[in-house]
């Protein structure tokens, strides 16, 4: 019978998403067919799926960790927060629609129906599956209709390993509080706990330890130490890009109040040539930037009404009367043009926002989303590579007669005459390693040579390691029935 096993933790950024990643890769390492599984994610950092819908980037890992192409059974609710009381439901993929935080509620009792069935076309298909909590079953506020921590684990019959986060401290808290405030059938649920990113003598917690197994009857499964590589997998949370400080080029992304998709990132902050700065709110665009980027964004409008409350329009049209380069990704993409329309409301109120001027393009925003994973050519290189697309809009223009790339017959984004603003829907062209060292070849930087995807099968090699090491592992996969 398939078994499953649920990783929750006491708090948001605990490790959950590294965790369950590392435990796909250590049970595939044992013969294992094994799955990764959210019931819910919140998150504007989507991947493309083979049956042609989208998922939180943190499950596509576990796929890639699992030895699976990603499924949208794999995470099938996902929001994407477009403002701050509001977000895009998908369901199965798809988007279904638009909804207040305060009306989640009410949805959500129709949401578990979906989830339970792409759970058990898992267990069918797979030895063991790994299941990722949401949060923390601690905010037991929400537990009525909840799909994400105890109220899936109940209804599945899942067992639940709790994780807690000693870096932040406060981890005995952390457990025996959860502990505290769970109703005794939740808490039965719990079989386990661990402790991740342990930072020097493990020992030096033993007293801590013993106390938590006495305060909550659960028994310890480990520490596990600090993981210094995390930073080379693909970023789950905006908060957790690296940038990076050494390096001659110099390489400057806006963070935008709804950045989404900026795993875009994550290939660049391991060249070493390569200077990374994550510009943040309040921040100056610094004038020795060769290449500035817009990435991706859940509200192209509200972000773009952002950037300018930062004054990062006058920065930029700095930097490019300096002949400076900006790279606009998908909604960043669309921010370089001269207006965004939207009359039907899909990305916040109607109505039309004027860009930036940078590009001779306009962007219309219409109801159909564009996922698809995408061959192209790059026009400045004639390189050919890989990327995806996760976009609304359909953006025409007197610069798309000069293209970004071009995709089978038809152009793809646009560049001005000058050559160094240009725009482009297609995410993920960095990690194609050919197209990486090309572009930044022009930028004048040096690159590594080292493979992308190599570096990330890699570091998943490393962690299940690391995770073996520390960790009685096979207790943990004990606790799966």
């Amino acid at each position: 019978m398939t078994r499953a096993l649920m990783v929750q933790g006491t708090g948001s950024n605990v490790g959950k998403s590294v965790l369950v990643a590392g435990l796909c890769r250590a049970a595939r390492a044992r013969g294992l067919s094994v799955a990764p599984f959210k019931p819910q994610n919140m998150s504007n950092n989507a991947a493309v799926t083979g049956d042609g819908g989208e998922i939180g980037r943190a499950q596509a890992l576990q796929a890639l960790a699992a030895g699976l192409t990603p499924h949208t059974d794999m995470n099938p609710i996902l929001l994407k927060p477009e403002t701050d009381t509001g977000a895009q439901v998908v369901v199965h993929g798809k988007r279904l629609t638009t909804v207040r935080a305060r009306d989640y509620a009410q949805l959500k009792l129709d949401l578990m129906a979906p989830v339970l069935e792409s759970f058990e076309r898992l267990k069918s298909a797979h030895d063991l599956v790994l299941v990722e909590g949401a949060g923390s079953p601690a905010e037991v506020n929400l537990r009525a209709g909840d799909i994400a921590n105890m109220g899936f684990a109940v209804a599945a019959k899942v067992p639940v390993l709790l994780c807690g986060d000693i870096d932040r401290g406060g981890v005995i808290a952390q457990i025996v509080g959860t502990r505290a405030v769970l109703s005794p059938e939740d808490a039965s649920q719990i079989k386990g706990f661990m402790i991740n990113k342990f930072r020097g003598d493990p020992t030096l917690f033993d007293d801590g330890y013993r106390l938590i197994e006495e305060k909550t009857g659960w028994p310890g499964l480990g520490v596990l130490p600090w993981f210094a590589d995390t930073w080379k997998l693909p970023a789950e949370d905006a908060l957790d890009i690296k940038g990076t400080t050494t390096g001659k080029t110099h390489i400057v992304c806006l963070q935008f109040a709804r950045i989404a998709n900026f795993d875009d990132l994550d290939p660049l902050a391991q060249e070493p040539d390569v200077r990374l700065t994550m510009l943040k709110p309040g921040e100056t665009l610094p004038t020795d930037a060769d290449l500035v980027i817009l990435p991706g964004s859940k509200s192209t409008r509200g972000d773009l009404a952002f950037l300018r409350a930062q004054g990062w329009d006058i920065d930029l049209a700095a930097h490019v009367r300096r002949g400076g380069r900006v790279l606009g990704i998908c909604g960043g993409y669309q921010m370089l043009g001269k207006w965004i329309h939207d009359p039907d409301g899909i990305e916040g109120a109607p109505g039309a926002t004027e860009g930036l001027g940078l590009l001779d393009i306009e962007t219309r925003m219409t109801p159909d989303k564009r996922l698809t994973e995408t061959r192209a050519v790059d026009a400045a290189s004639r390189r050919p590579f890989t990327g995806y697309e996760i976009h609304i809009g359909q953006t025409t223009g007197p610069d798309c007669v000069r293209p970004f790339a071009h995709v089978a017959d038809r152009p793809e984004g646009a560049q001005n005459a000058d050559g160094n603003v240009r725009g482009s829907y297609l995410h993920g062209m960095f990690r194609d390693d050919a197209f990486r060292a090309a572009f930044l070849g022009s930028l004048g930087a040096r690159t590594s040579g080292a493979s992308y995807s190599q570096t990330v099968e890699a570091t998943l090699d490393a962690l299940a390691e690391h995770m073996e090491s520390h960790l009685d592992l096979d207790g943990v996969f004990d606790l799966a029935s």
